[in-house]
């Protein structure tokens, strides 16, 4: 599971393709080639009284409301897709208060001989983001390269467009705000493997591990 995602294209883009309203305020992120847990990102969510989307920014990681350190965040920073209804951190989250953190791409390490080699994952097609589940905190974006991932075998998740809309306000389906879902809920089968060819990586600069190096370099292709 990744610690390391990229949004530096127009925020303002995101309010438009999720139908956010023009009256909701736009958020205020500078472009982000390494954005880390503990940071904020833009985030789609669906407010129930008004009927409408909004986008806000929000800290990376869930903590949950009985948690009395906001330490516990950095722990929760990616859920597993198993158990994610019931286990204590996430299920009240996944139950009631989705919500999508769209991105450019995101990061994962291989393993190599001399250490481990760091990957951008993005959409193969060039759109514009990928629009990542989250319950607080990351249910993140396919298995592409599942070689990449640790443990090995590990997917990661991402949702298309039509499943995000379900996803993040669908009051059929348990949205944001609405009332608990049965204990078998039905958006539990949007959590299925993005497909591998609809995706591509490519080797970067090992700089990404590092939270202060953030510009556009880090993106760029490097020998593997």
């Amino acid at each position: 599971m990744c610690g390391r995602v990229r949004l530096s294209s127009d925020v303002s883009e995101i309010k438009l393709v999720f139908s956010i309203p023009p009256h909701r305020p736009t958020s205020n992120f500078p472009p982000s080639w390494n954005v880390a847990p503990t940071d904020q990102l833009p985030v789609v969510r669906h407010d129930r009284k008004a009927g409408e989307r909004s986008l806000d920014l929000l800290r990376w990681g869930l903590v949950p409301y009985w948690a009395k350190d906001l330490n516990v965040g950095f722990a929760n920073i990616n859920a597993k897709a198993e158990g994610i209804e019931t286990r204590p951190a996430f299920r009240d989250a996944f139950q009631r208060r989705r919500c999508l953190v769209p991105v450019d791409s995101f990061y994962e390490w291989k393993k190599t001989g001399t250490g481990k080699q760091p990957y951008a994952i993005a959409l193969a097609d060039g759109s514009r983001w990928l629009a990542c589940g989250r319950t607080g905190a990351r249910l993140r974006a396919n298995g592409c390269e599942a070689s990449l991932s640790s443990p090995p075998g590990r997917t990661n998740y991402a949702l298309n467009f039509t499943t995000a809309c379900r996803w993040s306000s669908s009051p059929k389906h348990g949205a944001f705000g609405s009332e608990r879902s049965p204990p078998m809920h039905p958006l539990k089968a949007l959590l299925t493997p993005f497909p591998s060819d609809e995706m591509t990586s490519w080797p970067v600069s090992a700089r990404v591990g590092n939270v202060k190096n953030n510009d556009p370099s880090l993106i760029e292709p490097t020998a593997a």
